[in-house]
């Protein structure tokens, strides 16, 4: 479908819907839900294990071919631990596995198909032996992790710093980087002189904002019929 033409009182409607599936399903599963959050089909948002939590403004977009999967491992010594901070996206596909500790810092971006993980699951000498090694992962505040990268036990990455695409991350990241390749490098330093807008900084103000997207969706939409989205579906053509 080229363009969207679902009515604005449909859209409202959906909403309400993932709304009301996120308080029923998604919230007991978490240690704390902040305001503002939102989860796009939320039926796609896949939570095991205690200890997860999300911040106030965090934003899980998901696909039905591309499920995003948060789990905390209990195992032993082991207690796993996620924490994603306020104003996070997370892009459909994203995994994060935790035996330990895993920490999201405020305004962090996780592209699509990026996967963190705080141990080995295997014993090295042992395959039998489930979870083996662990050491907590840190992304510090607004950290940009590319599309299908990964992150590996024991790494930390510093503020502001961006992870290239397909990279895979064994070692720490310095602070304002671009850092790529397998193991993963800074290639670029990013100039601190420059400002830089978080997303914390456009979403500080929740209620507002929803206030403003509300009106955004009315205008995009106030052509859009009951009619024309039902034809679009039963009888799409090109100038859908």
């Amino acid at each position: 479908m080229r363009d969207d033409h679902r009515p604005y009182a449909l859209k409202v409607l959906l909403g309400k819907i993932e709304a009301a599936w996120v308080h029923h399903f998604i919230k007991p599963q978490l240690e704390t839900l902040g305001h503002h959050s939102m989860i796009m089909k939320p039926w796609n948002l896949k939570l095991y294990g205690r200890k997860i939590s999300f911040g106030t403004s965090v934003h899980v977009i998901t696909a039905p071919d591309r499920t995003v999967r948060l789990t905390t491992w209990a195992m032993h010594e082991h207690q796993g631990q996620i924490d994603v901070g306020d104003a996070v996206l997370i892009c459909p596909g994203v995994r994060i596995d935790s035996a330990c500790a895993v920490t999201i810092g405020e305004s962090t971006m996780l592209a699509a198909g990026a996967y963190i993980t705080d141990a080995d699951w295997h014993d090295l000498y042992d395959r039998t032996k489930a979870i083996g090694h662990t050491a907590a992962v840190t992304l510090e505040r607004n950290v940009w992790i590319g599309d299908g990268a990964i992150v590996c036990k024991g790494v930390r990455i510093g503020e502001n710093s961006v992870i290239g695409a397909g990279s895979v991350v064994t070692k720490a990241i310095p602070a304002n980087v671009i850092a790529a390749g397998n193991p993963a490098k800074p290639v670029k330093s990013l100039d601190v002189d420059r400002p830089l807008t978080t997303r914390h900084d456009m979403l500080a103000n929740g209620a507002e904002l929803a206030q403003q997207m509300d009106g955004l969706e009315r205008w995009l939409r106030q052509g859009n019929t009951w009619w024309r989205w039902l034809r679009s579906k039963i009888a799409p053509n090109k100038n859908d």
